[in-house]
């Protein structure tokens, strides 16, 4: 069912669950809960299996867990683990109904719902080209562990591993700047000025 709603109504849905999380105080419970069904129901409409959902928490808990506990270990008394409790759920419940959001709207239909509601073209040329070239490094990425894979003889240990992985992300960070580098060259080169263009735009720009 939430497939077929309009992209202004997927949008607004979303938006709306964000800062009803955001919004409502920890200390009200029974609003809290209220806001984390709506998103479930939201997730059992569209069919996203519960699996996935568990999946990406999983991988976005670590980090979220770490800036949450950072406050309470700089400031004392209970104001501080207050504050991480509020971060843990209002945290969680804007990632899955950002996971919702990602799940019943392409990208493309997102950017041009965006565009129609007069978001500034530089955000969005941004969300275009870091959606657009995050599968490039994930590939690059892969070829760098399997580079590494093949030189490796015997099992690592864990501090190897730590230190490998560490050694990989910087090198991943280089790559990925001299390759914006030449990609930013080469859409000079073209014409570029700044402004994300669809086909559809540009069909309509002809007639």
């Amino acid at each position: 069912m939430c497939h077929r709603w309009p992209p202004f109504v997927k949008l607004f849905a979303a938006i709306t669950m964000i800062l009803a999380a955001t919004c409502v105080p920890i200390t009200h419970g029974p609003l809290i809960g209220i806001v984390a069904c709506a998103i479930f129901f939201a997730h059992t409409l569209a069919r996203i299996p519960l699996a996935y959902v568990a999946r990406r928490l999983f991988y976005f808990w670590p980090s979220l867990f770490l800036m949450a506990i950072s406050l309470p270990l700089s400031q004392a008394g209970q104001t501080g683990w207050l504050l991480f409790v509020t971060i843990l759920v209002r945290g969680t419940l804007s990632f899955s109904t950002a996971l919702w959001l990602v799940n019943v709207m392409p990208f493309d239909q997102l950017l041009a719902t965006l565009r129609r509601l007069r978001v500034p073209d530089v955000l969005l040329a941004i969300l275009s080209l870091m959606y657009r070239f995050l599968f490039v490094l994930w590939d690059e990425l892969d070829r760098m562990r399997t580079a590494r894979s093949a030189r490796m003889f015997r099992k690592p240990s864990l501090w190897t591993t730590w230190r490998s992985a560490a050694h990989l992300v910087g090198r991943l960070l280089i790559r990925a700047l001299d390759r914006a580098d030449r990609i930013h060259g080469a859409m000079l080169s073209r014409g570029w000025d700044g402004r994300s263009r669809w086909i559809e735009q540009s069909r309509k720009d002809r007639s």
